[in-house]
């Protein structure tokens, strides 16, 4: 089931696991690095359009981000 902080949660685990900082992924997004804290905490979501961008970039479907499905499957398998 969907919630911000379980989307905060594996945003941060994507972002980690590709070893990359806030900032960087905040210049990729255009956004501010406190956005990005904000939505790894769960206190804010992203838009549609962010949440596509993040997709192509960390190759997950939207799927596992949106909690549909517990595995970050690559967007070429689906």
């Amino acid at each position: 089931m969907y919630t911000n902080k379980e989307f905060g949660l594996r945003l941060k685990k994507l972002r980690m696991e590709a070893h990359e900082t806030q900032k960087q992924l905040a210049e990729l997004l255009g956004v501010t690095q406190n956005q990005i804290g904000e939505m790894e905490h769960g206190r804010k979501a992203s838009t549609y359009g962010k949440l596509a961008i993040i997709c192509t970039h960390y190759n997950v479907t939207a799927d596992y981000l949106l909690c549909l499905t517990d595995e970050p499957r690559k967007l070429e398998e689906t």
